[in-house]
């Protein structure tokens, strides 16, 4: 895809050039997180005649600490570099580009998963439950300042790792009430100091991360942001502070944001049916930046994605669910706008 490697010029792109497959966990990774057969036959199919510009692998953990749940991919070691590359290897000999998402689960996870117990930016439990799960998680160790700077280290190395093993670029996840998601929200966030309290502070530590990534991986590989833009919960994060949060993510060198929800996941209350539940977020952001800005949620109809792109809603349309159910749904799309 053009734009990742080249200036984007937006106007000249149809729908055909502007699709993405936004990350999907499957956990279908080996034990220790490595590339599994089934992830390289998922990839392998869902990329299957590059009909997807670009496709997001699903988050992977950049430390055990960070592990989100068993069957998750690992960006964590160096070991697992060269199994990364025949995954990237495979979405690239189909004819789309790919990015790696790297995550820490903080307070999103649990001790029988990490072995470790959970942390977060404060000891608050996660406000998010797990979909379909009636449990809640654990109150984890708010984290002291110099273990702020051993993660900051490990979102480093691990894009530098997706770097050697040939993806086209690298996208930090700070969404659905992930590690990052936690400091950025009011609600999870309860520190007094240089990470807490005002919204510049809330995002200290993704300025870090994205200086320390980028001075990694240079001037021409990507950084992705996904930006959970909202809580849709009293006293969380809204669009004002994400709106705020793009202009400084971009200030720091990001390339382009991807928007979805905070601690309401991927989805928001009461909006089954509806085509792009998200767009007055990526709107209201688009507007501020002058990055590509991703549009997800609940898109399942190619019209739906057209009408949204020449309203102005985003730049890039991300399609999840419908490729998931369907991996020929791209494919019967562009067929459709030739």
């Amino acid at each position: 895809m053009a734009f990742l490697l080249e200036p984007l010029n937006l106007g000249s792109l149809s729908l055909v050039n502007r699709l993405v497959m936004p990350p999907m966990a499957t956990s279908k990774a080996e034990a220790d997180g490595k590339v599994s057969q089934a992830i390289l036959d998922y990839y392998a199919e869902k990329s299957k005649g590059g009909y997807l510009s670009l496709i997001i692998i699903e988050h992977s953990f950049i430390s055990q600490q960070g592990k989100a749940s068993k069957g998750q991919l690992s960006v964590a070691e160096d070991s697992v570099v060269e199994n990364l590359k025949t995954l990237a290897e495979v979405i690239h000999r189909n004819g789309s580009k790919t990015v790696m998402q790297i995550n820490h689960a903080g307070s999103a996870t649990e001790k029988e998963v990490t072995g470790t117990i959970p942390v977060g930016p404060s000891a608050v439990v996660n406000p998010r439950k797990m979909s379909g799960i009636p449990k809640v998680f654990a109150t984890p160790h708010a984290l002291t300042g110099q273990e702020i700077a051993e993660i900051v280290a490990e979102f480093q190395n691990a894009a530098r790792r997706a770097k050697e093993a040939g993806f086209d670029g690298v996208e930090i996840h700070s969404a659905h009430g992930y590690l990052l998601d936690q400091f950025f929200s009011p609600l999870s966030n309860k520190r007094t100091d240089d990470y807490g309290g005002t919204l510049l502070n809330r995002i200290r530590i993704h300025l870090e991360i994205i200086k320390a990534v980028r001075e990694t991986v240079g001037d021409d590989f990507p950084i992705l942001l996904r930006l959970g833009a909202a809580d849709y919960i009293e006293g969380g994060v809204c669009l004002e502070d994400s709106v705020k949060a793009a202009r400084e993510f971009e200030k720091a060198g990001v390339d382009i944001l991807d928007i979805s929800g905070g601690f309401c996941g991927y989805t928001i209350p009461g909006s089954v049916g509806e085509q792009g539940y998200f767009a007055p977020l990526t709107e209201a952001i688009k507007k501020e930046v002058s990055i590509p800005v991703i549009l997800t949620g609940g898109i399942t109809q190619a019209e739906a994605a057209e009408q949204l792109l020449a309203d102005g809603k985003a730049d890039l349309i991300g399609v999840g669910r419908a490729i998931l159910k369907d991996s020929d749904w791209a494919k019967h799309t562009i067929e459709n706008f030739k």
